[in-house]
């Protein structure tokens, strides 16, 4: 019976990359000269440091910038919100999110049923497997979800025949 996974991963090394090239932005940057700014990454997990809400602005876009150019979708970056660090600095910490949550899966779920097309959905820890007897029922389910307004970048994996 032809399947397909439903995922919603992040290569990692691609954030390196990124928050590297960002960093050696800051470092030669004329308006970060004498400013603690950096971007520091911790498993899943970035931390921004910066001397004021401007620089901090500018460190942020400098990341969304650099992410894009290495391709990983700015979806998955969940910026929370800035808080006081030592002196005057702000720290704000920004999580990569990988996998599909309970919620989110539940939803797609419910948008696939809701069209009433013929595949069965199971939901496999963080990730979906989509089942079905005909390959254009797949492809159908996909673009579905492709055409859905999720927030999360999904990528579409595994597909079997």
């Amino acid at each position: 019976m032809p399947s397909f996974d439903i995922v919603s991963r992040i290569e990692m090394p691609e954030v390196d990359n990124a928050v590297q090239s960002a960093m050696r932005e800051i470092n030669t940057r004329y308006d970060f000269k004498g400013s603690a700014s950096s971007i520091d990454r911790t498993d899943e997990v970035l931390q921004i440091l910066a001397d004021d809400e401007l620089k901090l602005k500018q460190v942020q876009e400098l990341l969304r910038g650099h992410m894009a150019k290495r391709k990983v979708d700015i979806g998955a970056l969940d910026f929370n919100a800035p808080e006081k660090a030592f002196g005057n600095s702000i720290r704000q910490n920004v999580l990569v999110k990988q996998g599909i949550e309970r919620e989110l899966a539940q939803k797609i779920v419910k948008i696939i049923k809701g069209a009433k097309i013929k595949v069965q959905v199971s939901i496999q820890g963080d990730e979906l497997r989509v089942t079905g007897k005909k390959r254009d029922h797949l492809q159908e389910t996909m673009t579905l979800i492709k055409g859905a307004k999720i927030e999360r970048p999904l990528q579409y994996v595994n597909f079997r025949d």
